[in-house]
C-alpha cells in the first residue's frame, strides 16, 4: 500500500469536484480524504501504486464538465490504515489561490425541473446545482463555501439540506442550493418602492412587457433593462431613456431555434451561443425578421444570447417573444447591482423592477464574443469567464496589479504562475466608473488575500487608471506602453516568451514620444520592444472630438493628401458642415492648435469610411469602422497604391496615394462597396508586405495580430492567410484583442522589467 498527497489548482470549487473525486475513489477502491483549501482542492489517497496511478490519471483527465484543472501535483506520503474515502470540511490555512468558478448557465436538469409542474422547484427562479448557477457574483471569500457567499442568510430547509448532505445527489455541497420554501424570492415593484400586488411577479412582469413597458430585471451580476424586442415603440422608448443613440441592443431568445430565426449561425457560432458561459454573440442578422428596426439600426450585426438563469427561462416562456436585454444603467455608467441603487438610478428609465432578495457581491456585466476568421474570440471578458485563471508560462516574481486601459477597462492581478482578470468595468470616463473599478480591485484583492507589490499602468498621464495607480502607497509603479501591452497580452495567452513581431492596430494609444500611436509594427520581448514601422500621422482637429465628428478625420486625410488644398466641395460628407467650421479646422491643422498627431489605423478607417459613405458623425466608438467593414464586397480584389518612407525611423507607411485614388473613385461614382473592398485590400497588402520585409533575416519569428482593429474579420483573415506560410501567426481567443485585454500584457511586462529588482 502507498499514499499520495494530491494538490489540485484551477476551477475546482463550486463545480461538484469533491463528490466527483469521492465517486472516482470509491470506484477504484481508494481510501482517504478530499477537502477544499484556499489554494484549490487537497486529496490524501491510499491504495496500491497501480490503483493510485489510475486515480491520479482520472483526476487529470475525466473532470466534471464545469471544472478546469490548471495544475495537479502529487507527492508520496506514508500509508494510513483507513477503511473509507471521506469528504472533509474545508481547510482555512495556507496560500490562497482563487478557485471559484465563473457563474454558470442553467443546466438541462435544472431547466427541466423549473418547467415540470410536478417538481417541487416548478417555476422557481433560483434553481441550481453543482454544475450550474451563480458562483463568482455571490462569493464573498474563499474557500468557496456557503458561509462565504451571499446565500449565507438563507437557511436551507430539511429537503434542501438532505440534498446538500447526500454525496450521491447532484446538489451535494451546491452552495446556492435553495427552493421556494427556504431560498430567495421575487418581487415586482415600482421605482418608488411600491410593491405591485397583482399576483405572480413573473406573470405581472411579462404582462407589462407585452404592453410595451421597460422592466428592470435583476440578474446574476447586476440588473438588465428589458423590453419586447419586437415592439418598435418600446425599443425606441428604452433607447431614449437610456440615452443610447444608435449602438445596437443585445437580444435574448429562448432557444437556438429562436436564434436561427433572427440570424445566420454557423457551427462555431452555435458552440459559442450554447456554451455554459452564455456570452452575447455577434452574428449577421437575417433580413425580414420580426425584430424591431430600432434594435440594431445602421448595422447588419446583431448581438444574441440565450438564457443563463432560471429567471430568464421563465420570463421568456411567459412572454413568448425575444427580449432586449441591456445593462441597467444610463450609458457610460456602471451596471446597477443593489436593490436600493436600482430604485434610485433607474427611476427615469424603468417602469417597474423585477427583483429578488439575494445580494450580488460583485458587479459582472455580460460577456461578448464573436467568431473572427474562424476563431471564437472573446471581445468583452466578464460574466461566465471571470475569474477563470490564466496560467503564466513565466511566473511573476511578486504580485502585480495591472490597471488596464482607459476605454473598455478590465484590470488584472498576477500572482505566481496565475493571472486573474477582473470583470468588465467599461470606459473610465466618470467618477462612478472609477468607483466601480476601485471596488472591483478591492474585492479581488480580498478574495485572493493579496496586496500587490507592483502596480502597472498606461503611460497616458491623464487616464483615471494611471492616476489611481500613482495614488497607491507602498508599491512599485511601472508605466507600460499601450501597444507593447497589446502584443504582450497575446504573448501571455499563447505562452510565448519572445521575440514576437507584433502588429498592433487600434484607434489610439499614448506613445513614448507623447504622440498618439495605433498602427505599430513592434519587435517585442516581455521586457522591451523595438518600434520598426508605423503609419504616417494625421492631425486630428479637436483631438477626441474628431472621433465623434468624423468629418474632421476625412478632412485631415484630404488636407494631407492634397498638400493643404483639400477638394471638399463635391463630397457629401461635408454637405452639412458649415464653411466656418471647415475654415476653423483647416487653421487648427495648419497651425497645430489642438490638433495632435495620430497614427491609429482606426482613424484611417473612420476617415475613408466617412468620405465614401458620406457620413459626418459617429454616434458611438467604432460605428463607422464597423459599417465600413460590413459594406465591403468580396468580388473586388485590387488595392490602392501606397508609399513607404524609408528615410525615417521607424519606417512610415504613406497612404496619401490611396486617398487620392479613392477620391478619384468617388468622383467617378464607383460604388462605396468597391471602395471599401479596395481600402481593406490595401491595408492587407501594406501589412503583409511589411511583415515579409521585417521577417527577412529574422527567421520564423511568430507574428502577433492584436488591437481592436483585429476585431475586423476581413482584415484578420486576409493577413493571416497571406503570411501563415512564412511563420506562425498568433491571434486572440480567450483574451480580448481590444483594450479589454491589455491588462494581462501590462502585468507580464511590469514583472519582466523589474526582474529580480523591485
Amino acid at each position: 500500500m502507498a499514499g499520495r498527497r494530491i494538490d489540485i489548482r484551477g476551477t475546482v470549487q463550486g463545480v461538484g469536484f469533491r463528490p466527483w473525486v469521492y465517486r472516482v475513489a470509491r470506484r477504484l477502491g481508494v481510501v482517504g480524504r478530499v477537502r477544499n483549501q484556499p489554494s484549490g482542492v487537497a486529496v490524501e489517497a491510499f491504495g496500491t501504486e497501480e490503483v493510485l496511478d489510475l486515480f491520479i490519471d482520472a483526476l487529470r483527465i475525466d473532470t466534471p464538465v464545469s471544472a478546469r484543472v490548471e495544475k495537479l501535483i502529487a507527492a508520496s506520503i506514508p500509508d494510513e490504515d483507513l477503511d473509507a474515502f471521506v469528504i472533509e470540511s474545508s481547510g482555512v490555512g495556507g496560500v490562497k489561490a482563487l478557485s471559484i468558478p465563473p457563474d454558470l448557465a442553467t443546466c438541462d436538469d435544472c431547466k427541466s425541473e423549473i418547467l415540470d409542474c410536478k417538481d417541487r422547484r416548478f417555476e422557481y427562479a433560483f434553481t441550481s446545482c453543482t454544475i450550474c448557477g451563480p458562483r463568482f457574483t455571490i462569493a464573498t471569500g474563499i474557500p468557496y463555501d456557503r458561509a462565504a457567499t451571499t446565500m449565507s442568510m438563507f437557511k436551507m430547509c430539511a429537503a434542501c439540506q438532505a440534498e446538500y448532505d447526500d454525496v450521491e445527489d447532484r446538489r451535494f455541497h451546491a452552495q446556492p442550493n435553495a427552493c421556494p420554501d427556504c431560498g430567495p424570492a421575487l418581487s415586482l415593484i415600482r421605482c418608488n418602492g411600491q410593491v405591485l400586488s397583482d399576483g405572480y411577479p413573473l406573470e405581472g412582469a411579462a404582462d407589462l412587457l407585452r404592453r410595451g413597458a421597460v422592466v428592470a430585471i435583476k440578474g446574476l451580476g447586476g440588473f438588465h433593462l428589458a423590453c419586447d424586442a419586437t415592439d418598435e415603440e418600446a425599443v425606441v422608448r428604452l433607447r431614449e431613456r437610456k440615452h443610447r443613440d444608435e449602438r445596437p441592443f443585445a437580444v435574448m431568445v429562448s432557444d437556438l431555434a429562436s436564434a436561427r430565426a433572427l440570424a445566420e449561425i454557423d457551427a462555431e457560432e452555435e458552440a459559442l451561443l450554447t456554451a455554459p458561459e452564455r456570452p452575447i454573440v455577434l452574428l449577421r442578422a437575417l433580413g425580414g425578421s420580426r425584430l424591431a428596426p430600432a434594435v440594431n439600426p445602421d448595422t447588419p450585426l446583431l448581438g444574441l444570447f440565450l438564457p443563463y438563469t432560471p429567471l430568464h427561462h421563465l420570463v421568456l416562456a411567459e412572454l413568448g417573444a425575444p427580449l432586449v436585454m441591456t445593462s441597467a444603467n444610463v450609458s457610460d455608467e456602471p451596471i446597477c447591482r443593489d436593490n436600493d441603487e436600482a430604485r434610485r438610478r433607474l427611476d427615469a428609465i424603468a417602469d417597474v423592477i423585477l427583483l429578488h432578495d439575494r445580494d450580488i457581491a460583485m458587479r459582472c456585466d455580460d460577456s461578448v464574443a464573436r467568431v473572427i476568421a474562424g476563431t471564437p474570440t472573446i471581445m468583452r471578458r466578464s460574466r461566465g469567464f471571470v475569474p477563470r485563471p490564466f496560467h503564466l508560462a513565466q511566473p511573476v516574481a511578486r504580485p502585480v496589479l495591472a490597471c488596464g486601459a482607459h476605454l473598455k477597462n478590465t484590470f488584472c492581478i498576477a500572482l505566481g504562475d496565475t493571472a486573474y482578470f477582473g470583470p468588465h468595468i467599461g470606459d473610465l470616463e466618470t467618477v462612478a466608473a472609477l468607483e466601480f473599478f476601485e471596488e472591483a480591485v478591492d474585492r479581488m484583492q480580498t478574495i485572493l488575500s493579496v496586496r500587490p507589490e507592483v502596480v502597472a499602468h498606461d503611460l497616458h498621464p491623464g487616464y483615471l487608471s494611471t492616476r489611481y495607480a500613482k495614488a497607491r502607497a507602498d508599491t512599485t509603479l511601472v508605466g507600460v506602453q499601450h501597444h507593447h501591452a497589446h502584443v504582450a497580452s497575446l504573448m501571455a495567452e499563447h505562452g510565448v516568451q519572445g521575440p514576437v513581431l507584433g502588429v498592433a492596430y487600434d484607434g489610439t494609444g499614448f506613445g513614448e514620444d507623447e504622440t498618439s500611436w495605433g498602427a505599430e509594427f513592434l519587435l517585442c520581448f516581455a521586457e522591451r520592444y523595438e518600434r520598426l514601422a508605423t503609419f504616417r500621422p494625421l492631425r486630428l482637429a479637436g483631438s477626441d472630438l474628431a472621433m465623434r465628428e468624423v468629418w474632421r478625420v476625412a478632412y485631415a486625410l484630404l488636407h494631407d493628401a492634397f498638400d493643404g488644398e483639400p477638394p471638399t466641395d463635391s463630397l457629401p460628407v461635408f454637405a452639412e458642415v458649415s464653411s466656418r467650421s471647415i475654415r476653423v479646422v483647416k487653421q487648427m491643422i495648419e497651425r497645430g492648435l489642438n490638433a495632435p498627431l495620430a497614427r491609429g489605423l482606426g482613424r484611417y478607417f473612420d476617415g475613408f469610411g466617412a468620405l465614401a459613405m458620406g457620413r459626418s458623425r459617429s454616434n458611438y466608438e467604432g460605428q463607422i469602422a464597423i459599417a465600413w467593414d460590413q459594406l465591403a464586397c468580396d468580388s473586388t480584389t485590387d488595392a490602392y497604391p501606397f508609399d513607404l518612407d524609408r528615410t525615417v525611423t521607424p519606417l512610415e507607411v504613406d497612404l496619401r496615394p490611396a486617398v487620392r485614388e479613392a477620391f478619384a473613385d468617388l468622383q467617378s461614382k464607383l460604388p462605396p462597396e468597391q471602395i471599401s473592398a479596395r481600402f481593406h485590400n490595401t491595408v492587407i497588402a501594406v501589412t503583409v508586405g511589411l511583415l515579409e520585409e521585417l521577417l527577412a533575416g529574422r527567421g520564423r519569428v511568430p507574428v502577433a495580430l492584436t488591437g481592436g482593429v483585429f476585431q475586423n474579420a476581413r482584415l484578420a483573415d486576409g493577413i493571416e492567410k497571406k503570411i501563415a506560410n512564412k511563420t506562425n501567426v498568433l491571434r486572440h481567443g480567450q483574451v480580448p484583442p481590444g483594450d479589454g485585454g491589455i491588462a494581462l500584457g501590462q502585468a507580464l511586462i511590469a514583472d519582466a522589467i523589474l526582474g529580480d529588482k523591485g
